[in-house]
């Protein structure tokens, strides 16, 4: 009589992350979608900064590259932040993906009203040209603060739709 055992070396490894609904798989989907949700608002609002009519080709395709980078780091971090607080059970969970994403945008628009009003007020960094509306008592622009409620909502749609419930 022979007895045979599987060595756990020989064994498949499992990885911590299983299955398509998975926290790791939901947050690689989320930057991804969030690098082309912001790389394309970016380029559609171009025309109402003053780069658009003052800045060489070059220029503008930097500022491009910039802000899409500046956007996914903000993206990132109220992401992750979010996570931190909520995310538990994250994404699977509908209560923990309801927190995460009204956390993550919440952070994101207060980020962008602050940075806005810092750039463009006090430093001077960038100027809207006469086409961005403005809401008030900071003169936010209002294309960037809609990109951080319409961005995010589409990515965490998209999250939901496509990688976690496939």
């Amino acid at each position: 009589m022979t007895t045979s055992f599987i060595d756990k070396r020989d064994a498949p490894q499992r990885s911590m992350t299983t299955g398509p609904s998975d926290w790791l798989t939901a947050l690689r989907g989320a930057l991804f979608a969030s690098a082309v949700g912001h790389l394309s608002w970016e380029i559609v609002q171009l025309p109402l900064y003053t780069i658009w009519l003052e800045g060489a080709p070059s220029e503008i395709a930097f500022a491009i590259a910039h802000c899409t980078g500046g956007d996914l780091l903000i993206a990132t971090s109220t992401l992750v932040a979010a996570l931190m607080v909520f995310g538990r059970g994250w994404p699977t969970d509908r209560v923990a993906y309801r927190n995460v994403m009204i956390t993550a945008i919440v952070l994101g628009v207060g980020y962008t009203i602050f940075s806005e009003w810092l750039n463009v007020n006090v430093r001077g960094a960038w100027a809207y040209g006469p086409w961005m509306p403005r809401i008030p008592p900071l003169g936010t622009g209002l294309t960037p603060f809609l990109q951080w409620i319409v961005v995010p909502a589409a990515v965490f749609l998209f999250v939901r739709r496509r990688i976690v419930f496939r």
